[in-house]
């Protein structure tokens, strides 16, 4: 597949990693939900300086253009589901138990700038080739933002209508994210599912593919994150 149309996003997973950027083990470490209106990736670039020498007579002798510098991706994303689990996930915010130990609320609190979390986006893929392969139950375009931090939530308002949530954080490169503790690519001809085949480059802060292994089922509550995953690291 050469030229995939992306269409609508359709499925969104949050990890809990931890402040190396290594994804978090544990039963209370991810969550999955298809219930958010966008997901905005703005790219944050520094201008480079541009370096021009000048004759004594006024004439350009030469012109070197600056280099950019990427630092990263400012993320917005916008949902509906004012679950404890995932804003705890993604802002660090307590969440408030009720009498049987369920989560049924959050605290805001002061920002935790040490805590920080992965974003995985799966959108469908339209074009006449999306299942060349004879395997394949399907194909989607698979984003992912292996660390990001200082996660907040933005401005609230209750009216007459429905509420929108929007959480604003930021990208880091590097992290420890490795292949994953997902299964995210197909491995083989057979379509046998697997982890990323290499891991994101230290200096990157997200990677886009297409694969043909499905999204996850969507949650109502944590989901764990286990498997070879954690059991090596």
């Amino acid at each position: 597949m050469s030229a995939p149309l992306i269409s609508n996003a359709a499925t969104v997973r949050v990890t809990r990693v931890d402040g190396c950027g290594r994804p978090v083990c544990g039963e209370d470490s991810a969550y999955v939900t298809d219930c958010f209106a966008s997901v905005e990736m703005a790219a944050n670039v520094e201008d480079g300086t541009d370096i021009t020498f000048i004759a004594a007579n006024g004439r350009q002798c030469g012109f070197k253009r600056g280099c950019p510098t990427l630092n990263g991706f400012d993320l917005t994303f916008t949902f509906y589901q004012a679950s404890p689990e995932l804003i705890e996930i993604m802002t660090g915010s307590p969440v408030y138990f009720d009498y049987a130990g369920k989560p049924v609320g959050f605290d805001s609190c002061a920002i935790p700038c040490n805590s920080g979390f992965a974003l995985e986006v799966w959108t469908d893929v339209l074009g006449d080739d999306v299942c060349e392969d004879e395997a394949a139950k399907g194909s989607w375009v698979y984003f992912l933002l292996p660390w990001l931090t200082n996660g907040q939530l933005g401005d609230v308002e209750l009216a007459g209508e429905g509420v929108n949530l929007t959480l604003t954080g930021a990208t880091r490169a590097g992290g420890r994210w490795g292949l994953g503790p997902y299964d995210v690519q197909a491995q083989d001809t057979a379509g046998t599912a697997g982890p990323m085949l290499t891991p994101i480059g230290k200096d990157c802060h997200r990677r886009i593919f297409i694969t043909s292994t499905p999204p996850p089922e969507t949650s109502d509550t944590y989901v764990p994150v286990v498997g070879d995953f954690c059991m090596a690291s």
